[in-house]
């Protein structure tokens, strides 16, 4: 820093247009013709070292749409995994206002009441549909289950009080799970929030897995040898697509093309005139 002006060179084209975006400023190939105009402004800068890094941190820019999250973390597995989890978060909140913007509560709170109203449908049922709506409401518990196992907790005592709470009705059906406290919180009013666009494409997305895994209802599986070894060293016959050609090929040249012969205990065989 010179004269109370900052240089840095090699710096990546992507970089530069970021800078420019926040500070309100443009681009320059030369440094003659600099106005104020053309200049982009920062209510602070400074130079921060981050391990074996230095960033050049701005604040205060203009344009606060334009800002910089720093990732740190013992290995370059948790900063992939902590970048992953970051972008899909910013992903589902830029869905969420693209969208309906329509937001429900989350920590298994939706997953609580559907399951509690699916139950109730499901008395209502005669015949084998009940099991099928009673499944359906169990495995809605698995989100709120899998957040207590997730959070250490005790996870059949808070379902239970989930049950109870939400099959009270009244304002409890944004009741769910309370990651900070252990327990059970209303998390409309806690700000834990889930844009109703992706809840549905989570439950029509498993549906629909699950009826396509239903729809099957044959699976081939093909014979396994009973000694692999024996037929790997050609003691054993192949059993192919036919496996009595096979066994007659292999007496034939065991025997020297005889055209009769057993096979094993009670059962015989014979060739025609006409089999080679």
């Amino acid at each position: 820093c010179d004269r109370g002006i900052f240089c840095a060179g090699r710096a990546p084209k992507a970089d530069l247009n970021r800078v420019a975006m926040a500070t309100n400023g443009v681009m320059q190939t030369t440094c003659r013709g600099l106005t104020k105009e053309i200049m982009g402004t920062c209510g602070k800068f400074e130079e921060v070292a981050m391990g074996d890094e230095r960033i050049n941190v701005m604040e205060d820019c203009p344009n606060p749409l334009v800002s910089t999250i720093v990732l740190r973390g013992g290995s370059e597995q948790f900063i992939a995994e902590s970048e992953r989890s970051l972008h899909d978060a910013l992903m589902v909140v830029k869905r969420c206002l693209q969208g309906s913007q329509a937001v429900v509560g989350g920590g298994g709170a939706v997953e609580m009441e559907i399951s509690n109203y699916l139950r109730e449908h499901s008395l209502t049922i005669a015949g084998k549909g009940q099991l099928i709506v009673g499944a359906y409401a169990k495995a809605m518990e698995v989100i709120p289950r899998q957040l207590c196992d997730n959070a250490g907790f005790d996870a059949t005592d808070v379902l239970s009080a989930l049950r109870k709470l939400h099959r009270a009705k009244g304002d409890n059906k944004w009741m769910g799970v309370n990651i900070e406290d252990d327990g059970v919180c209303n998390t409309f009013d806690l700000g834990v929030w889930e844009p109703s666009d992706n809840k549905l494409n989570s439950l029509q997305a498993a549906t629909e897995a699950a009826c396509v895994i239903l729809s099957i209802d044959e699976t081939i599986i093909s014979p396994k040898s009973q000694d692999p070894a024996l037929q790997q060293s050609g003691q054993l016959p192949s059993m192919g697509k036919n496996p009595m050609g096979a066994a007659m090929d292999h007496v034939n040249s065991s025997q020297g093309g005889s055209r009769s012969g057993n096979f094993g205990n009670g059962v015989s065989y014979m060739k025609g005139r006409g089999g080679g």
